[in-house]
């Protein structure tokens, strides 16, 4: 993800467009509890991939199924979302009163419409993973191509590169001067020090 993060195209103009769609995930239902709340209600859309195999490695049968059912419901949900007028009547067919329905549905209602692939393939081997960085890496040099920016730069890691360098001998010497560094830097470098001390 980090090699279209680029503010200026091939030819050194500025990109009107966002060049960097970040790319993290969890395995099994773990990102329902990190993540999918912003996929579902959050202010931004962000289009998410499921990746998903047919066939279990480690688990056994039945809770691989409650995977893949999750799976799909997750992805389900995204394209459906739920409306005002549903979480009103499910929350009627629950018993609540009139205010507590108006003062919680609210909260409960999903816009919906958010994009989603889901990729199934039969078991999770070497060759399966391969291909599926090798699709990720395609997915990166094309939309490079598509937006006019290099992917396979990145002058923006060198800065960060050229003042660990400087910083490098100063975080190792305790008794370097840090005199005439950031005065973030320098209490941060300070701090490390006095947590150091044995």
């Amino acid at each position: 993800m980090e090699s279209n993060g680029k503010s200026v195209d091939c030819h050194g103009q500025p990109v009107m467009m966002a060049t960097a769609p970040v790319i993290w995930g969890e395995p099994g239902t773990n990102g329902q509890h990190a993540f999918f709340q912003m996929l579902h209600q959050g202010t931004d859309v962000v289009p998410i991939d499921f990746l998903v195999a047919a066939q279990p490695t480690d688990a056994d049968a039945h809770h691989h199924a409650l995977l893949f059912a999750n799976c799909l419901a997750q992805g389900e949900a995204l394209m459906r979302g739920r409306s005002l007028h549903e979480v009103k009547h499910n929350l009627n067919q629950q018993g609540l009163s009139h205010d507590a329905i108006e003062a919680l549905a609210p909260h409960k209602v999903f816009p919906g419409n958010r994009p989603s692939s889901t990729f199934l393939y039969k078991s999770l081997t070497p060759r399966t993973l391969g291909r599926l960085v090798a699709l990720y890496e395609q997915k990166v040099f094309v939309q490079g191509a598509i937006w006019n920016i290099n992917s396979f730069d990145q002058w923006g890691v060198e800065l960060g590169k050229e003042l660990a360098n400087r910083l490098a001998p100063i975080a190792a010497d305790a008794s370097a001067v840090l005199t005439g560094l950031d005065a973030s830097i320098a209490g941060l470098v300070a701090y490390r020090r006095r947590l150091n001390v044995k």
